[in-house]
């Protein structure tokens, strides 16, 4: 049997495909292997949101090379980089075999084929019409040991922000009908999982027959299903219906990732983001009242074009105002084909030794707010639905809250069980402590982990 390596790049919806790509692989008698020096197959499936992300995707091609000249083994690359560059890749780099976009992993074992049988490099990248897309249909058993799960709802974006090029690598919206959703939902309850997160690039825009709200809390109707996430939202998608759902589906866990971008309102509308920084306040506000507690997350930009000093003061107060658990800040990083890429000279880029500056203010800004918000949790007790082993320690446990906060602890619960932790020290990033009560037990039996491993075969990275 020969075996395959994947190497995932960014967000959860490629994590999710990554699993799709796992299961097409499988039915070509493939068998996953968590090293790749021991493949035939190596695939990197890619995240272009950033330069960044890039460069590591080209270093990574770097380090598989060596398995390629001794081992013969294919390299393909997926995923939004491929969509972006092409049969650009395939110039750029002489041993790669294959390109595929996110619309073609069905398409993968006549990929290999062609690269195999008939020696030509395969570059597939076309988008399916929204009218003939159909979503890939996720195997249970993928899941089975497991306890919580990714399941895509939609994909693609129709936003068109002008610094972000999801438009042109995962093509327009496209939700799919909910009766799917609430069947693989149900599938996965089966195998033990339960906790789902409903994913799309903009995923509270779905329209797959019923609005998103109903069908969170259709979702959370599913036998088994203890906890119900979803990511990633736009503002002008938080609607009443939608906080609503929060106030009386305490299933909906208490966390909300609520990209922001800019705390200012120039600078939001050269964004293309059609909100200003009151009118996201006063959204949120509303959710916070339907649901006290709740911890929200957000995106930001640093150094977008023509930012003023007085302007990124204005992210910090808003970071200050909100206090945001978390977010996800970054330097702003010119991408192909957008708006901003174009119009940088005439906006006026910010100098990258700036950008450098100010991310890492805002980034100590938040480091503050988030340890205080953990550090207020000391000495109380929280839920957490424990996943397995700790990453850090192997004979302590690892959970989240329904906070999405990080729980590592003493304790002997199996995964899929509901615990109560006592919080006894803090850190920005996570919480420990001892298990006090044992809530729920598993579903199922759940399978053995060895210690120090995981039943995922993709290494991601940011």
């Amino acid at each position: 049997m020969k075996r395959y390596f994947i190497h995932t790049f960014g967000c959860q919806m490629n994590v999710n495909d990554s699993l799709r790509m796992s299961e097409v692989l499988s039915q070509m008698s493939y068998a996953p292997t968590p090293v790749p020096d021991n493949a035939d197959l190596i695939i990197l499936n890619t995240c272009s949101i950033r330069e960044k992300a890039e460069d590591k995707m080209l270093s990574a091609l770097g380090r598989y090379k060596p398995v390629k000249a001794s081992r013969g083994a294919l390299i393909g690359v997926g995923g939004c980089v491929a969509q972006q560059e092409k049969d650009k890749l395939l110039k750029k780099v002489p041993y790669l075999d294959f390109v595929f976009g996110p619309d073609n992993i069905a398409r993968l074992p006549d990929i290999i084929n062609r690269v195999s049988a008939e020696r030509e490099r395969v570059v597939e990248t076309a988008f399916v019409n929204s009218e003939e897309y159909v979503f890939p249909r996720a195997d249970p058993e993928t899941s089975r040991g497991k306890v919580t799960e990714f399941v895509t709802v939609m994909k693609g974006c129709d936003n068109v922000c002008s610094f972000c090029i999801v438009p042109h690598t995962r093509g327009r919206e496209v939700s799919r009908a909910f009766p799917d959703v609430l069947v693989e939902v149900a599938d996965l309850a089966k195998v033990g999982v339960r906790e789902v997160t409903l994913i799309g690039q903009n995923v509270n825009s779905y329209a797959g027959g019923i609005s998103f709200a109903q069908l969170l809390l259709r979702t959370a109707e599913v036998p088994g299903i203890e906890r119900v996430r979803f990511t990633t939202s736009h503002p002008h998608d938080l609607s009443d219906e939608l906080i609503e759902a929060f106030r009386i589906q305490p299933k909906i866990t208490p966390h909300f990732h609520l990209p922001v971008q800019c705390g200012s309102d120039r600078i939001l509308k050269m964004m293309r983001r059609d909100y200003t920084v009151e009118q996201y306040l006063e959204r949120l506000a509303k959710l916070r009242e339907a649901r006290p507690g709740i911890a929200v997350t957000t995106d930001i930009i640093v150094g977008f074009p023509g930012e003023t000093e007085e302007e990124f003061e204005m992210t910090m107060k808003l970071t200050e105002q909100v206090r945001y658990d978390n977010q996800f800040s970054f330097v702003y990083s010119p991408r192909p084909k957008t708006g901003a890429a174009l119009r940088e000279k005439d906006w006026g880029p910010v100098p990258h030794e700036v950008k450098i500056a100010r991310l890492e203010r805002l980034q100590k800004l938040q480091r503050r707010i988030s340890g205080e918000i953990t550090a207020a949790l000391v000495g109380t007790e929280v839920e957490v639905m424990v996943e397995g082993h700790s990453r850090y320690d192997p004979t302590k446990r690892f959970g989240r809250t329904p906070e999405n906060r990080t729980v590592n602890f003493d304790g002997d619960a199996p995964a899929g069980a509901f615990v109560t932790v006592k919080v006894e020290r803090a850190t920005p990033n996570q919480l420990a402590g001892t298990q006090v009560a044992l809530l729920k037990p598993p579903t199922v039996e759940p399978l053995p982990v060895p210690v120090g491993e995981t039943p995922f075969h993709a290494v991601a990275e940011a």
